[in-house]
Parts: structure tokens; C-alpha cells; sequence
């Protein structure tokens, strides 16, 4: 069984389209689709909705993500 090396951009083009979780550094999660990112961690999703404490504050239709509210963590919640 051979196993392919991928670049972090390579996973990254594979996951547009999925639901993500953006937690931000300051405590924010942002839950949605992940529309697109750059190279400096920019993030545009779609569908957006925002948790404060886990409780749901907000919610947009697209948002856009400065990459230099680091760290960011993405998680990718199981897809139903």
C-alpha cells in the first residue's frame, strides 16, 4: 500500500464545501461551510453562524475571517 505525502494546501482544496468550526483566540466560534482561504489563513463561509460561550449569538449568511485573528483552529464536525 502506497501512501501519498499532501502539502497542507492540497487538504485544504479538498475541504471546501465542508462544514467547518473556526474557533478564534478569542473564544468566538464561527460554524459553517468553508467558502475559500488564502495563504494567510483569510476565511470566507457561508451559512454562518456565531457561538459566544456555546451559545448562539448570531447568525449571517457569508462571513469573512481575518487570518490574523490567530491562533485559529479548524475543526471539521462529522457530516450526517
Amino acid at each position: 500500500m502506497s501512501l501519498r505525502k499532501q502539502t497542507p494546501s492540497d487538504f485544504l482544496k479538498q475541504i471546501i464545501g465542508r462544514p467547518v468550526v473556526v474557533k478564534l483566540n478569542s473564544g468566538v466560534d464561527y460554524r459553517g461551510v468553508l467558502a475559500c482561504l488564502d495563504g494567510y489563513m483569510n476565511i470566507a463561509i457561508e451559512q454562518t453562524e456565531e457561538y459566544v460561550n456555546g451559545q448562539l449569538k448570531n447568525k449571517y449568511g457569508d462571513a469573512f475571517l481575518r487570518g490574523n485573528n490567530a491562533p485559529i483552529a479548524i475543526s471539521f464536525p462529522n457530516m450526517r
